[in-house]
């Protein structure tokens, strides 16, 4: 049985909550392997809407169990909200397993982000404030907060003092903002330990049993690939690797136990915060696209950029994370257009350019070069196969495939649960 990874192959909300949601019925685990509670999930179950930001979206499947893998950067605050208000909702969250490596979010880090970004002014990233990027600074510095260290008094009363020695200077000198009391840090850290202590455990050596006995487990990455700190439009990116290497790091599991790697492509193109976006619209069509695909984030509440399909950044991601299929979603929102444009390359000062440049000034200056495709009227949210869609429909679908480099196996064409084509399983 496979292990696999799911993973956004833009800039982050393509449904992959929808995806992974729909595979957790037939999963074993659901690993988050990075990012924080700047991501978020949105998942219809019935006429139920769920919007899970830290939490795998494999929480809402019964047989299933959810783990936060060490790459995952937990703010314990969130994390015991989430789980509250998914209990009084009715939904079991007792099986969650939580890495005692994963790095934790604390006060001083969410004051960090927030200072730090408005700082910056107009040359600010976009953050959503939340303690993730400092976090995951910590982290490489070695000065940061585990999970584990909140079940050890001293040690992380030495490890908070120790961070505090130099933020506070940080805060106090250049922000003009008043020091943080480690005491209080503490106090409060220690407030979740034993809310948190049944949940932790080893998860890479659980991982690696569950995979060795046959199980199937699926490694849920946050954010998009171009969003990640390594392959993205840096510095408009996240603090981690939502790209398919991020799942070995990010849960401790070897690459050669790996059997698929899928990517979350939405119908058209979003992205939320600051950055480059060639196909980004300012227009009626723009408008019309966030407004019939409810493009607000999640996590964020913010408006999202909208743009048409850009096949370049596809192919891009097909490369970087060695991707075998794709979940086309929200190509019901397509509905009504007459004609849909499809960015098939750039024109970059004055020359054809069909790969992802590696320059941050050229992709800025990254033009879309436009492949116009028929669209369709009719209502396709009720297909239950391929054949099913109008004839215009099934010809976008496989021009994206063949312009995307890898095929198409399942398509979202509403946002309800039962609103899925599957054309190749997941799990052969």
């Amino acid at each position: 049985m496979p292990a696999l990874v799911l993973l956004g192959a833009q800039w982050g909300d393509e449904g992959k909550g929808k995806a992974t949601d729909l595979l957790g019925g037939s999963v074993d685990y659901v690993v988050r392997y990075q990012g924080g509670n700047n991501a978020g999930h949105t998942v219809v179950v019935g006429d139920q809407k769920y919007a899970l930001h830290l939490l795998p979206s494999g929480i809402l499947s019964p047989g299933c169990t959810p783990v936060i893998g060490n790459g995952v950067v937990v703010d314990p605050a969130v994390l015991l909200s989430e789980l509250s208000g998914l209990n009084e909702r009715g939904v079991d969250t007792s099986k969650l397993l939580i890495s005692g490596n994963a790095h934790l979010i604390t006060p001083y880090n969410i004051t960090v982000d927030k200072v730090t970004e408005r700082f910056l002014g107009k040359r600010k990233i976009g953050t959503t404030g939340r303690g993730i990027g400092p976090t995951y600074a910590d982290k490489i510095n070695r000065t940061g907060i585990r999970v584990q260290d909140l079940f050890d008094e001293s040690i992380l009363h030495q490890k908070v003092e120790a961070a505090l020695d130099v933020k506070n200077q940080v805060l106090a000198k250049l922000y003009n903002h008043r020091a943080i009391a480690a005491e209080q840090v503490v106090e409060e850290m220690l407030g979740y330990a034993d809310q948190l202590r049944g949940f932790v455990t080893d998860t890479t050596l659980l991982l690696n049993n569950a995979i060795d006995d046959g199980k199937v487990v699926l490694f849920e990455g946050g954010q998009g690939t171009l969003l990640d700190v390594d392959h993205g439009t840096y510095p408009f990116v996240t603090s981690s690797n939502p790209t398919a290497g991020g799942a070995c790091t990010g849960a401790g599991v070897g690459p050669t136990k790996i059997n698929r790697v899928i990517g979350i492509l939405k119908a058209y193109t979003t992205r939320v915060g600051a950055g480059p976006f060639p196909t980004e619209l300012f227009d009626k069509d723009g408008e019309a696209l966030r407004t019939i695909g409810g493009e607000r984030g999640v996590t964020t509440g913010r408006d999202r950029r909208c743009g048409w399909f850009d096949a370049v950044i596809a192919r891009y991601a097909t490369r970087v994370n060695g991707l075998t299929d794709f979940f086309l979603t929200k190509l019901d929102v397509l509905t009504g257009w007459e004609q849909i444009p499809v960015c098939v390359a750039y024109e970059i000062d004055g020359k054809r350019v069909e790969e992802l440049p590696y320059s941050q000034s050229d992709f800025h200056h990254a033009k879309p070069v436009y492949e116009m495709l028929p669209g369709w009227s009719e209502d396709i949210t009720k297909a239950k196969t391929f054949s099913d869609l109008p004839k215009n429909a099934q010809a976008y679908v496989k021009a994206l495939e063949e312009m995307s480099g890898a095929p198409i196996s399942a398509i979202g064409v509403g946002p309800g649960r039962d609103e899925t084509i599957e054309i190749n399983s997941f799990l052969s």
